[in-house]
């Protein structure tokens, strides 16, 4: 959510914010409504509870006929400040409500507009040039890797099955993001896949993408789409320690999408899926030191693609693609050759203290607490085998294996098609 203050002493900036972003600018003038409201409220219960005090003070040194009187006063009062208490209630129920409505503060320097109103920052790499092109579940079936048809049997569409060769590159892929990220500094986490309500609407991932998630109806719990989620609750209602700089977590976990709203787009293959796994960075840090943390996730973002080989570009994507909690997000999309064109394969967001302010998490300052700044990158899925299979391919339905990712495959430098 975001600081009611800066609500209060530039609206019009959340505003332009929120019209960047496609959504709706009266948010703000109904905030600022409760807040007065709340603020009010507040004044009123303060003041007769003020007065109930004084009068219950006189009350013992008051003379028979004079205490009567005060007594029946103060009967008065206090149902007039349980009144008033009640009023003040509901008014702050009213604001945190609608606290959580606007979307975070887009950046500076953010490309206006929607999902194809991205600025393309650099391509790097050269596309494959190739006479025949398979797709990636033509190669992955060749290789036996890939198995979508007793995916769909056991599971419903959008499920596979990752076999042989198939699943040690899943392996290979995470291993080597998973190593990367250690590397760099990162602690290794294995995160839960089932969150607490609180902590899935403290990410901001219950607003306008609500219908993606899988939730667990009898325990009250949701499917995580990412371990950004378990890890940005990790810290939840607590004083962390930056004094030594960021804090930096590298989750390795299950994710589930439902995929709402995608009937007919990417059918083929495991592009868009129910399951998959993923390695994502995710830090706390200085909320001054954001924007140059965002940049060194993105370098680590590109040193893994760099790392697998794979042509790819950079783009810095726009307000009304950002998702709430994002202030600015940058993606890598890989060349996709079956397709000509190119497939988001790592995304990072800065979410400034969006998230840290619903969650709670803190750092002491010597002007005391305050929230701190989360941001998150991908380093590895398992839609990486889609680009690495298609960039990869040989004319006879082998498969390039990348140097980087030879060591957790055995040495292997083709994955050879299997004879049937």
């Amino acid at each position: 959510m975001l600081d009611l203050r800066l609500i209060r002493e530039d609206p019009d900036r959340v505003r332009a914010s929120q019209r960047a972003r496609g959504e709706s600018e009266t948010v703000v003038d109904e905030l600022l409504a409760a807040d007065e409201s709340r603020r009010s409220s507040l004044a009123e219960f303060e003041r007769l509870r003020a007065e109930q005090k004084r009068l219950g003070k006189l009350i013992p040194k008051a003379a028979p006929d004079e205490k009567q009187q005060l007594l029946a006063t103060t009967r008065e009062l206090a149902a007039a400040v349980k009144s008033a208490e009640a009023a003040a209630d509901d008014a702050q129920s009213k604001l945190d409500e609608l606290a959580r409505v606007p979307s975070n503060l887009v950046l500076d320097g953010v490309p206006a507009g929607g999902e194809d109103d991205y600025t393309v920052l650099r391509e790097v790499g050269d596309k494959p040039s190739l006479e025949k092109v398979r797709d990636h579940l033509e190669l992955g079936e060749g290789l036996r890797a890939i198995d979508t048809e007793r995916g769909a049997k056991v599971s419903g569409a959008r499920f596979y099955f990752l076999t042989g060769v198939g699943a040690q590159l899943e392996l290979a892929i995470l291993n080597h993001g998973m190593a990367t990220a250690v590397a760099a500094g990162f602690t290794p986490v294995i995160t839960p896949t089932l969150v607490r309500p609180e902590i899935m609407a403290g990410t901001g991932f219950l607003g306008a993408h609500a219908d993606e998630i899988y939730r667990i109806d009898a325990d009250d719990l949701y499917l995580v789409g990412t371990s950004e989620v378990a890890l940005a609750g990790y810290h939840a209602d607590e004083i962390v320690d930056l004094s030594d700089g960021p804090l930096r977590y590298a989750g390795w976990s299950a994710c589930y999408r439902r995929e709402a709203g995608s009937y007919g787009k990417d059918t083929r293959g495991i592009i868009r899926v129910h399951q998959f796994h993923k390695v994502e960075m995710f830090c706390y840090c200085h909320e001054e030191d954001a924007a140059d943390e965002h940049a060194r996730l993105l370098g680590w973002e590109e040193q893994m693609l760099g790392d697998m080989e794979l042509p790819y570009r950079v783009i810095d994507v726009a307000a009304g693609d950002l998702g709430s909690s994002a202030a600015r997000k940058f993606d890598c999309e890989a060349w996709l050759p079956s397709q000509q064109r190119y497939l988001e394969l790592t995304s990072t967001s800065n979410c400034t203290t969006f998230q840290a302010r619903r969650l709670g998490v803190r750092e002491r300052t010597d002007a005391g607490t305050r929230p701190v700044a989360t941001l998150n990158g991908t380093l590895a899925t398992t839609r990486w085998i889609v680009a690495l299979l298609e960039n990869h391919q040989q004319p006879d339905g082998s498969v390039y294996v990348p140097k980087a990712l030879r060591p957790f495959l055995g040495g292997r430098e083709l994955l050879t098609p299997v004879a049937t």
